[in-house]
């Protein structure tokens, strides 16, 4: 059994090196608010995120089959309500329900 001032050091170390992770990214944040590099990723990259999500989703889709469909169906869906109500909430739901219930009843295998 350790002796009482033994686990009380080993709690103060933990704790401290546990405040110094959280704290970390804060005092690494604070000089990149200010780069002009940051902010010119800050506005590009989501689109250029989703594009590549949306290539890799559909990488391997099955096109001369009637399959296809539901995840194509689901893209367009998700494209229109985000054009029509600029929502990414709706719009992520919206393609999401589309495609499972295509996919699970009219193309289901």
């Amino acid at each position: 059994m350790p002796d009482p001032l033994h686990a009380v050091a080993a709690v103060l170390v933990a704790a401290a090196v546990t405040w110094a992770l959280r704290a970390l990214p804060f005092t690494a944040l604070a000089p990149l608010r200010a780069s002009a590099t940051i902010r010119f990723l800050s506005t590009r990259m989501p689109a250029g995120v989703m594009m590549i999500l949306v290539v890799y989703c559909l990488r391997d889709l099955p096109l001369p089959q009637l399959r296809a469909l539901a995840p194509l169906t689901a893209l367009a869906v998700t494209a229109g309500l985000h054009l029509w109500r600029r929502n990414a909430l709706l719009s992520i739901l919206g393609g999401t329900a589309v495609h499972v219930t295509l996919a699970s009843t009219v193309f289901a295998p």
